[in-house]
């Protein structure tokens, strides 16, 4: 890769198509089963003010009491809180839905984080069915994130799922629903690009400016410059791709040390960079100074010293932390933000390209969630009905089989009435069954699945 080709980034921004879009693909109506309907509500960075998502956010450490009151609230509902800096949602299910409806739900929220609750209801948005379900394959996906694509929310609905599972807070559903979410990301990330494609400057720079000239940097010596946000993006993905001697410089010392402690690496003073430049491997800049921080001449009277060992010079600072005319130098290889930059740009419409072989993929993943879901309200009533009529059908011929046999009647003869019987009972079940695949595939909207129950005596699941 030559430096034009370079990988780079643009500044990140929202999705621009919304998670309530719709599909093409229609997705069926959950089963009334013991779980009831999912429920959703909750607000991200595409409709609530961070002031507000500050207020409904829950820490780490008090989820588990979150549960527990809901719990208490809702005896039987099940609950898995999803609580990051760009979203708060509540994923629910009750077996008495009218217990769990948009209006106790929302109370629940505000009485927890002392709200009004007509502020909750008027800022936080609420989904059910298909729609909440769709909205966490899409959530988890990474369709729904600031930057389309990053890898982080996935381990995030995963972690809210365990520790949902480890308080006790999750039932058949939410079961369900979240092994299925994590099916219908893999799904994206295997089948599509989007997670494929960087699309941050220091996810470029790292990740593909890096492997060009180096193999690892398990072996090599980083030199950051700067300690605040672009710097402690960039550690992470130094850290990441196995960086081990890391050394932090800033005009304030004590951030510098702030940020090397944060990820166990090392600091050093400001004044230290021309001799740390001498050893260096990989040189990174991400200050706000204005003015280069090594100029072509300091790095004149470093060069000789480094003894023609490979420097690569990533440089993410507007404006540029190093004189461009260090580049000529022999052994050394600099990446500005402009190349990093419009890889980023690049990359990111690539991602957006890939956007609506996603999005049908998540449709297929909801149309199959609810199709799985629905066989498995029906599945029983179906086996129990077919068994009941084949047991009367086999009784009535054992009964009618013995007095043709004392008749005299030939054994062919009984056979054809044997799969007489079979006929008929199979045209008088067909008509039921059918019209509950498909009430089914509604939602079981004409609620045929409990009256074939009390019609046939069929008891319950």
């Amino acid at each position: 890769m030559t430096k034009s080709d370079t990988p780079k980034s643009a500044p990140t921004s929202a999705n621009s198509t919304s998670a309530n879009s719709t599909t093409d693909v229609p997705v069926a109506q959950p089963a009334n089963g013991s779980a009831g309907a999912l429920q959703m509500i909750g607000c991200s960075h595409h409709d609530a003010s961070v002031e507000f998502r500050e207020k409904v956010s829950v820490p780490a450490d008090q989820i588990d009491a979150f549960l527990g009151a809901f719990r208490n609230r809702f005896p039987r509902g099940e609950l898995v809180l999803l609580s990051t800096c760009n979203r708060v949602e509540l994923y629910a299910a009750s077996p008495d839905p009218s217990t769990l409806d948009r209006r106790a739900f929302a109370d629940f929220v505000a009485n927890q984080q002392r709200l009004n609750s007509d502020d909750v209801l008027h800022q936080m948005i609420h989904r059910s069915g298909p729609e909440a379900v769709e909205h966490l394959f899409t959530v988890a996906a990474s369709l729904d994130s600031m930057v389309l694509g990053e890898a982080q929310i996935l381990s995030q609905v995963k972690q809210a799922y365990q520790q949902a599972n480890v308080f006790g807070s999750t039932g058949p559903l939410t079961h369900a629903v979240f092994q299925a979410a994590n099916r219908a990301a893999k799904r994206v990330q295997q089948e599509t690009t989007i997670h494929r494609r960087r699309v941050s400057v220091p996810s470029v720079a790292v990740g593909e400016v890096v492997p060009e000239v180096f193999d690892s940097l398990a072996d090599k010596r980083v030199v950051l410059c700067g300690a605040g946000e672009m710097a402690g993006e960039t550690l992470r993905y130094l850290k990441d791709a196995g960086a081990r001697d890391i050394c932090v410089l800033n005009r304030s010392r004590p951030r510098a040390i702030e940020l090397a402690d944060q990820f166990q690496c090392e600091s050093d003073d400001w004044e230290q960079l021309n001799q740390r430049l001498v050893g260096a491997d990989l040189l990174i800049g991400t200050t706000s100074a204005a003015e280069p921080i090594v100029s072509a001449a300091t790095f004149a009277q470093i060069h000789p010293r480094r003894r023609g060992k490979v420097l690569l010079i990533l440089d993410l600072a507007v404006p540029r932390d190093f004189d461009p005319g260090i580049d000529d130098y022999s052994g050394v290889y600099l990446y500005q933000i402009d190349d990093l930059e419009a890889a980023c740009t690049r990359n990111r419409r690539e991602r957006e390209k890939e956007w609506p072989k996603a999005k049908k993929i998540i449709a297929e993943e909801t149309e199959r969630f609810f199709h799985d879901l629905n066989h498995r309200a029906t599945g029983p009533v179906i086996r129990r009905l077919r068994n009941q009529a084949l047991e009367i059908k086999d009784d009535e011929l054992v009964r009618l089989n013995n007095k043709l046999r004392e008749m005299g009647i030939e054994e062919a003869a009984i056979k054809e009435i044997d799969k007489s019987f079979d006929r008929v009972v199979n045209k008088l079940l067909h008509p039921p069954l059918a019209s509950l695949r498909d009430d089914a595939a509604e939602g079981h909207s004409r609620g045929l699945l409990e009256a074939l129950r009390h019609l046939f005596n069929l008891g319950d699941d």
